[in-house]
């Protein structure tokens, strides 16, 4: 793909294809929203004489983490604690800003932030996958299985994974089609919005390197060199902002890699051998369960290296890699979702009308069963 558009029909594009998702992204709400009406009723009877349960079931869309960005928003981050540090300010700016219009609650205001980032993800996903691959079967297929995938209930709640996931479509469109200030400005704003934004450094590099040839003279190089070094921007302004404030610039890491939260960073997959050896002797299994998604993901990257083009694979992997470098592999699916092409390399093997029905059903269902799950307590999304 190396066709421009201009803005006016960039815009009226981008306006048939949210169109075109709304029905996926819809149901992806209606069955993430009976999930939780599901969960109030059965909360007590699934963990009786567990508080924290119930308070989650209460928190519903704003359970988790999105109570730290529900914080951050209306706090900010000294008197959120250092411990909010982890959390980019990305999301929680978004929130703030929409939050002041009038009977807009900060609350309301993170979730809706975090699900129109979605349905505009999905559009231009759509968009990219269509004009990029040069299948619109495909690129249909792909909305559908990003909207219902099992750990997709995360994208329904005040979380900052849709927001990136747009910054990061918008990404691959920008190399894709050599707007390259485009992808710088998503770029940016994925690195500000959240640590594992730096990645998108790894397909813009690969882009620029496999186009190396078309650039033409010194001035030429420089809006490609800006949307490579643009994440890095992006998260360094915080860095920045956090060393004048508190002293260490790199207490958003840190604090990361405590225990109870990410962990300390480690040999990728070691962790995996570790709680599998464990598992077999009937320890850690809530770990382990993990592991199937894990060797999944890896299969998938396979098949994006080998159907897709080289950005989409190494971003996928780069992902992956960096996911499965970590002593804790709670939310790892939540993770991978943000790994879209994936999505796609999954949709090339749906290309037969009943498997891909029977996707659709079994993923949705499991997606139900995570997001219940996630509301009384019992998996952390």
């Amino acid at each position: 793909m190396r066709d421009r558009i201009g803005l006016k029909g960039g815009s009226v594009e981008l306006s048939r294809a949210v169109l075109e998702v709304l029905p996926a992204w819809v149901v992806a709400r209606l069955v993430v929203l009976s999930a939780l009406a599901l969960a109030h009723g059965v909360v007590t009877s699934l963990r009786p004489d567990n508080p924290e349960a119930i308070r989650r079931v209460h928190d519903g869309l704003l359970g988790w983490d999105a109570g730290w960005y529900q914080a951050i928003s209306a706090h900010g981050y000294v008197a959120a604690g250092q411990e909010s540090l982890r959390f980019f300010p990305l999301f929680p700016l978004l929130g703030r800003a929409l939050g002041v219009v009038p009977g807009v609650g900060l609350g309301a205001a993170l979730i809706a932030v975090g699900n129109l980032s979605a349905l505009v993800a999905m559009a231009v996903l759509l968009i990219l996958v269509r004009r990029d691959l040069g299948d619109g079967g495909l690129a249909r297929r792909s909305v559908w299985l990003l909207a219902l995938a099992p750990s997709a209930y995360s994208l329904v709640l005040a979380y900052s994974d849709a927001t990136l996931l747009l910054c990061s479509v918008v990404t691959f469109l920008g190399i894709r089609s050599q707007r390259w200030w485009l992808a710088a400005a998503a770029g940016l704003a994925a690195g500000f919005g959240r640590p594992v934004g730096l990645l998108l450094i790894v397909p813009v590099a690969a882009e620029l390197w496999a186009c190396r040839r078309d650039v033409g003279g010194s001035k030429g190089w420089i809006p490609p060199l800006g949307a490579v070094l643009a994440p890095l921007v992006g998260a360094g302004a915080y860095l920045i902002w956090v060393g004048h404030r508190f002293g260490d610039p790199w207490l958003p890491i840190t604090v990361q890699q405590r225990s109870g939260h990410r962990g300390a960073l480690t040999v990728p997959l070691g962790a995996m051998w570790s709680d599998l050896g464990s598992a077999v002797h009937g320890q850690h299994l809530g770990s382990a369960l993990h592991i199937p998604w894990i060797l999944g993901c890896g299969a998938l990257v396979v098949v994006a290296w080998r159907r897709l083009p080289r950005p989409y694979a190494l971003y996928a992997a780069a992902v992956l890699v960096v996911s499965a470098s970590s002593t804790n592999f709670d939310s790892f699916e939540r993770y991978a979702l943000g790994a879209f092409p994936l999505v796609i390399a999954a949709s090339t093997c749906t290309t037969s009308r009943k498997v891909e029905v029977a996707a659709l059903v079994l993923s949705g269902l499991a997606m139900a069963g995570y997001a219940l799950l996630s509301f009384v307590g019992v998996v952390v999304p």
